[in-house]
């Protein structure tokens, strides 16, 4: 099954891409490396707000990481222009806007880990690091950041 046909028997249509806020590319191609900028968690179009163990709860936080994997997919679509030209998603670092008491970041995170190792079965385990931060901008929830290798060219 290719990536396009487990997008669609996930139900997952890929959004437009995000627009940066500020100063900076949203994503940069170095050789084979592509790095993706931050993505803020969005739900209906806006940022999705709050924090982690104050007005939203653990599952909020995983769905928060899901969609933003979600829009980092619609990333990788837009600088690629073909997802299987991804040989692996390399790394993903998971900010997670929590209070000082909330301590299940690694758990919001397998919201993105799990959607990236279902979309690349082979291509998608991937380093990790998820960790809690008193804020974020724009007052998102979550904020994720991908590193991915692409194949060669010419690679099968």
């Amino acid at each position: 099954m290719s990536i396009y046909q487990r997008l669609q028997a996930m139900d997952i249509v890929l959004p437009p891409i995000i627009t940066p806020a500020a100063s900076y590319a949203p994503y940069l191609r170095t050789g084979q490396t592509l790095h993706l900028s931050g993505h803020l968690a969005r739900r209906n179009g806006a940022v999705w707000t709050g924090r982690l163990g104050d007005d939203i709860a653990l599952e909020e936080g995983r769905s928060a990481a899901r969609a933003t994997a979600i829009d980092l997919l619609a990333t990788l679509q837009h600088a690629t222009g073909n997802l299987d030209s991804i040989a692996r998603i390399a790394k993903l670092t998971v900010m997670v806007a929590s209070v000082p008491n909330f301590f299940e970041q690694h758990l919001v995170a397998n919201g993105a880990s799990e959607l990236f190792g279902e979309v690349f079965p082979d291509k998608g385990p991937h380093a990790r690091s998820a960790f809690g931060v008193v804020q974020l901008p724009l007052r998102a929830c979550v904020e994720i950041e991908l590193i991915a290798e692409l194949a060669q060219p010419g690679a099968a």
